[in-house]
């Protein structure tokens, strides 16, 4: 990626349950240069902040496309941090291929619903599923399950949220 492109605006979501686990999705698709790994299509859920959308909505409307998950409470947030994405030989008409990374915002929250709310396979908003699967998980083991241009962000993210495990 070339240095001159700009950061794509970007949400991420730690869902904590009540026992301090939280909410992983499987991608079973590569998105151009969100590419996923065998064995590492793990992530927790994220998603581009649409024009004037405030940060916190844009992370609730991305949970809910996501997973179907609306009983949630906000917990915290971090700073914005970045992250790169890997070398594209795609086509450059995708919609990711115009960036040269994500800039996150990453929210905590608590999940206060019932795990029969969990659906990812069903399109929200026009959205294509991502995940194919989902379980919760130790938030210390989470950065192990991801693609590695992402494991960076994930080990401070899980820092940043250790609190609320």
């Amino acid at each position: 990626m070339t240095d001159d492109k700009p950061y794509r605006p970007n949400v991420g979501i730690a869902l904590f349950n009540a026992s301090g686990l939280v909410l992983i999705g499987r991608r079973f698709r590569d998105d151009g240069p969100e590419i996923i790994l065998p064995g590492l299509e793990w992530q927790m859920p994220q998603g581009g902040i649409d024009p004037a959308e405030d940060p916190r909505q844009a992370a609730m409307r991305e949970l809910w496309e996501e997973t179907g998950v609306r009983s949630a409470r906000y917990l915290g947030e971090t700073d914005w941090v970045t992250y790169d994405f890997p070398s594209y030989d795609g086509p450059q008409s995708h919609r990711l291929a115009k960036f040269r990374g994500q800039r996150q915002k990453w929210f905590a929250l608590r999940f206060t619903g019932e795990d029969s709310e969990l659906d990812p396979l069903t399109p929200r908003n026009g959205q294509e599923p991502e995940f194919d699967r989902w379980r919760w998980e130790r938030l210390d083991r989470v950065a192990d399950l991801v693609v590695p241009f992402r494991r960076e962000v994930y080990r401070a993210v899980a820092r940043s949220f250790a609190r609320f495990v």
